[in-house]
């Protein structure tokens, strides 16, 4: 048979299975052999066929049934149903040989098996199991979509054996309703479905892509669709990079068990060595677990003592090794790990799997109780930037967090209960070990009026043990050796009034805020600083007790902070707009650099403003800037355009703080990127990342104002059965053996093929 033909087959016997809906009535119980002529068929007792025993169950249901004693034959005719031991059979005539037990069904005849696979076809023997039999000019509806057409073929012990067939995922129905030849198609000469291996095997294959033979295969197989997960080769991936020329992998996939498997992907490259790549996933009773790596032996670039002077090394081990996991122990303890580790700086970029800095390895153990939440911590970090050195990463372990929140209320109010320790170690810089423990107690309250007033009091007290302090990488965080303690009681009032009427065919919105804080000052004296550095004054922490990150800076002091919070609603229109401040009554502003906008008596001002247009554009911008020049400090703009298919995204960040800490630089930088879809089944993508930061902005930088840092663009090609893509990037950084240049990835899967064809 040719492929046309093969094609207009598929397109007919879907027409067919169109028509051949599944036909359900009360079914006849099958428990006697007394078959009455007298009554009415719809009431007949149905004969037993031979393999069934007394006490069997079938479900039969059909316009007309007919018997026939010389014979021992049922003849049923109209609409036909006949169920036993999740195979089903339905068609508009079938005849039962009670004798042989040999079933023929004519008509629109479809059979399902227990796992959801529906064959068509004109004429189909079976025997009375409805699990085995002949089947003429058939076409077989897999349950994970694909689609096997065939002349003639048999069912044997549930396996199905198809002669001269054709498989395809395909549509081979145009738009007008005429057969199509499929994109792409697998033609056999012999064709075996296993539903119970869910696999599909092939003797003498040829694979056709716009119904020509692309590629000839003596035998082949692939999972059906239905599994998740079948032994087999993967989709294999072509690239080139220009640090380690054209590369090419094919991963092997082992399904080891229904809950663990292992994919191996060995790569050979053009200008390197080969590497292998693995990932190991497994579904414990607990939770899952997932282990992957790349591994290679070759030569590496490094810097000389001065940081400057490039040196070749020989060829080395190098490789890159991941690991996480999640464990449900019971309702209330769970355990999350987490780990990350490289051979040295620059393989995580050059092999294209991470453009991260910092590799961080963590673990926690949590325990969630109905008014308490206990976290238990470890974390290890490995910088891969030029000057990071491994003896001044820090090691936290144990961090430890509990956090207890009782349901009952003291003197009206709600009472938080928190606890911390911390132990930092170095094997070259500072060690620092802390604990804490703070009780806060606040009341909020609604008059007639509508003002809502929130008091809070707040008691803390700190233990702090620090040494070798004179290795901290920045003075300003060192602190001082030896113990240190501090007690820390702050209370805050907070006034909100929210005022709401009707504005713009919408609902608006209007909420002054007031709040008055009072604590202590000279609280951060010889106390190191490990996770207070990064300080960006904000609305998301303008109206905190402590505008500090983290735990090792306190922002002592009174003051009273004011800001507005409008809001307007309306159909197909969402506006949201805060701007504040705050003014502090006392000169210190310890620890508090100039630059961070809090420093003075007078903080800089900030905003943030969302508006959200229907569902096709979302502005949000954030703004801080100086109350007296009115010069901004720090923008942050991310527009969002068009729905999940195309779109494009713009964010731009500019900080000119001018901090006088180097590890809180200014910068300028611009993200775009978006994705058109065209023409149905087309698409394009693109993404640029632009560094804007000049000298002005931060003096120890390079660049001039505008260096590209990545350049993305892509095509792709996706329709029900086939998809295939090719993009392109460009990157400019250079650092020691990880050279700029570009990246070409070209992707092609045949769908609905599980794994690629395995070929023997």
């Amino acid at each position: 048979m040719t492929a046309p033909k093969l094609a207009a087959l598929v397109a007919s016997l879907l027409a067919s299975a169109a028509m051949a809906q599944d036909y359900v009535t009360p079914s006849a119980d099958v428990t006697t052999n007394n078959y009455d002529p007298a009554k009415p068929a719809a009431k007949q007792p149905v004969p037993l066929p031979a393999a069934l025993k007394p006490g069997d169950t079938i479900d039969f249901a059909a316009d007309q049934i007919g018997y026939s004693d010389n014979d021992q034959i049922v003849t049923a005719q109209g609409a036909v149903h006949i169920s036993r031991d999740g195979y089903v059979l339905t068609a508009d005539s079938v005849s039962w040989d009670r004798t042989t037990g040999q079933i023929i069904a004519t008509g629109n005849v479809t059979t399902t098996d227990p796992s959801g696979n529906r064959v068509f076809g004109d004429r189909v023997e079976l025997t009375d199991s409805l699990r085995d039999g002949a089947l003429d000019n058939i076409l077989l509806v897999l349950e994970g979509g694909g689609r096997l057409a065939a002349q003639s073929g048999v069912r044997i012990s549930g396996k199905t054996v198809m002669n001269h067939a054709v498989y395809s995922p395909c549509s081979v129905v145009g738009a007008d309703g005429c057969a199509k030849e499929p994109l792409w198609q697998v033609r056999a000469v012999k064709v075996t479905h296993d539903p119970v291996k869910h696999r599909i095997s092939y003797k003498d294959a040829t694979l056709d892509f716009f119904g020509q033979p692309v590629m000839f295969l003596p035998t082949m197989s692939h999972p059906d669709g239905v599994a998740t997960r079948a032994t087999g080769l993967l989709v294999p991936i072509l690239s080139y990079n220009a640090n380690l020329g054209f590369g090419l992998a094919v991963p092997y996939l082992w399904s080891i068990a229904p809950d663990k498997d292992l994919t191996i992907t060995p790569w050979i490259y053009t200008a390197v060595n080969p590497a292998l790549g693995f990932e190991y996933r497994q579904l414990l009773a607990q939770g899952p677990v997932q282990f992957s790596g790349l591994m290679t032996y070759a030569a590496r670039t490094v810097l000389a003592p001065d940081n400057v002077t490039r040196l070749e090394t020989g060829e080395q081990f190098r490789g890159y090794f991941a690991a996480n996991g999640q464990f449900q122990h019971n309702e209330n303890w769970r355990t999350t790990f987490s780990a990350r580790y490289a051979t040295d700086d620059t393989f995580t970029r050059r092999y294209d799997i991470s453009l991260d800095d910092t590799l961080r390895s963590t673990f926690n153990v949590e325990r969630f109780g109905s008014d308490s939440y206990l976290s238990i911590q470890g974390w290890a970090f490995q910088g891969l930037a030029v000057g990071d050195s491994f003896g001044a990463s820090p090691v936290a372990l144990p961090l430890i967090n509990y956090l207890w929140n009782p349901e009952e209320t003291i003197l009206g109010g709600h009472l938080a209960v928190n606890a911390n320790s911390l132990v930092i170690t170095r094997t070259d810089g500072t060690d620092m070990q802390r604990a804490l423990a703070s009780a806060v107690w606040n009341i909020d309250t609604i008059t007639k009026g509508g003002l809502r007033i929130d008091a809070l009091a707040q008691i803390r007290g700190d233990v702090y043990h620090a040494s070798e302090t004179v290795l901290a990488d920045l003075p300003i965080y060192a602190g001082r050796d030896g113990w240190h303690t501090r007690f820390l009681p702050a209370a805050a009032l907070d006034f909100r009034w929210p005022l709401a009427g009707p504005a713009f065919g919408g609902v608006q919105t209007l909420t002054p805020r007031v709040q008055f804080v009072a604590s202590p000052t000279g609280r951060n004296t010889n106390i190191p600083n490990e996770d207070a550095r990064s300080i960006n004054f904000n609305t998301v922490d303008l109206f905190s007790i402590n505008r500090f990150p983290g735990y090792d800076r306190w922002e002592g002091g009174t003051r009273v902070t004011y800001g507005v919070e409008y809001t307007l609603d309306r159909p197909r229109l969402a506006l949201r707009t805060q701007i504040g401040q705050s003014y502090r009554f006392d000169t210190s502003n310890e620890f508090l650099p100039p630059g961070t906008g809090l420093s003075g008596k007078v903080s800089d001002i900030v905003t943030r403003t969302t508006l959200q247009v229907g569902k096709l554009l979302e502005i949000t911008q954030s703004l801080r800037f100086d109350p007296n020049s009115f010069a901004a400090r720090a923008n942050e703009i991310d527009i969002a355009v068009g729905n999940s298919q195309t779109y494009a995204t713009v964010a731009y960040v500019k900080l000119n703080r001018n901090i006088p800490i180097e590890d809180l630089a200014d910068r300028e930088e611009l993200r775009v990127g978006g994705r058109v879809v065209f023409a149905k089944y087309w698409s394009i993508f693109a993404s640029s990342i632009v560094d804007l930061t000049s000298t002005s902005e931060d003096p120890t930088t390079t660049n001039d104002g505008f260096s590209p840092v990545r350049h993305r663009i892509g095509v792709a090609y996706e329709d029900e059965c086939f998809r295939i893509g090719f993009s392109w990037r460009h990157d400019y950084t250079f650092d020691r053996d990880y050279r700029p240049g570009n990246t070409y990835l070209f992707t092609v899967a045949l769908k609905n093929l599980g794994p690629s064809p395995k070929v023997q």
